[in-house]
C-alpha cells in the first residue's frame, strides 16, 4: 500500500519524507489556505521534495476552465498529479489529459457508482472519502469494499485512494481491504508508529541495559 501525506505543510512533509515512508501528496485548496503560501510556490517545494505523484487541485467548475488551469498545474513538475472533481466536467476534463498520459486524481467520490465513472474516463486514481461518511453515520469502508469489487471484475487500472482518513483504522481497514494507497494526515501517520507495549518493552529494555554498565559505541 502506498502512503500520500494529506498536507501543504513543507516541513511536515520534508521530516516524514526522510522515513522513507512516503510515496506522494495531496493537496486541496483548504490546505493551501491553511498554509497561507502562494499555490505554486508551495506545491513547487512539494514537488521538490517528494519523487511521488503530487495532486494539486483546479478550482474552476467549468471543462474550459479546468483545462486552461490544468495546463498552469502541470507546469509546475512533471510529478504533477491534476486533480478534478467528480462532476461532469470534471470527468470530460480528466478524459481530456488521461488520454495524454497525464495522471488525473478525481476528487469527492461518495459512492461507488461514482467511482465506476471515474475508472472509464481514465482516472489515474479515486478519491473515496472514507471520513465524510462516517460523519454521516455511514460505513465508509463499506464504500472502499464495493469500489476493490467493481475495479477487480473489470481489471480497471485506476487506484483507490482512500481519502479523509481521520485515525490508524482506517489505515489497517483500507490495507485489508486491499486499497491501493491511503492519504492521510501528518498526525495520523505518526500515530501509526505508536503503541504502548511498544513503549513499555522499549522503556524495560533500556532500563535493563544500563544496569549492565555496558555501551556498544565505547
Amino acid at each position: 500500500m502506498k502512503f500520500f501525506l494529506d498536507t501543504a505543510e513543507i516541513d511536515d512533509i520534508r521530516e516524514l519524507n526522510d522515513s522513507g515512508l512516503v510515496d506522494g501528496v495531496t493537496t486541496n485548496p483548504s490546505l493551501i489556505l491553511k498554509s497561507g503560501r502562494d499555490i505554486f510556490e508551495v506545491t513547487r517545494e512539494i514537488c521538490e521534495t517528494v519523487s511521488g505523484p503530487v495532486s494539486a487541485e483546479v478550482t474552476a467548475l467549468d471543462y474550459e476552465g479546468m483545462v486552461r488551469e490544468a495546463a498552469h498545474l502541470y507546469e509546475i513538475a512533471d510529478n504533477i498529479c491534476l486533480k478534478v472533481p467528480l462532476t461532469v466536467d470534471g470527468l470530460k476534463t480528466c478524459k481530456h489529459f488521461a488520454d495524454q498520459g497525464k495522471m488525473v486524481n478525481v476528487t469527492l467520490c461518495f459512492s461507488a457508482a461514482q467511482a465506476l465513472l471515474a475508472a472509464k474516463a481514465g482516472a489515474a486514481f479515486i478519491s473515496p472519502f472514507v471520513g465524510r461518511h462516517d460523519d454521516i453515520g455511514q460505513d465508509g469502508m463499506a464504500l472502499i469494499e464495493d469500489i476493490r469489487i467493481i475495479y477487480d471484475n473489470y481489471d480497471f487500472n485506476t487506484e483507490i485512494l482512500v481519502a479523509s482518513t481521520r485515525h490508524p483504522m482506517h489505515i489497517t481497514d483500507s490495507a485489508r481491504i486491499g486499497a491501493d494507497v491511503v492519504t492521510l494526515p501528518p498526525k495520523v501517520l505518526r500515530q501509526l508508529f505508536k503503541h504502548p507495549l511498544t513503549d513499555n518493552g522499549l522503556a524495560a529494555f533500556i532500563a535493563d541495559w544500563e544496569k549492565t554498565g555496558q555501551k556498544i559505541d565505547s
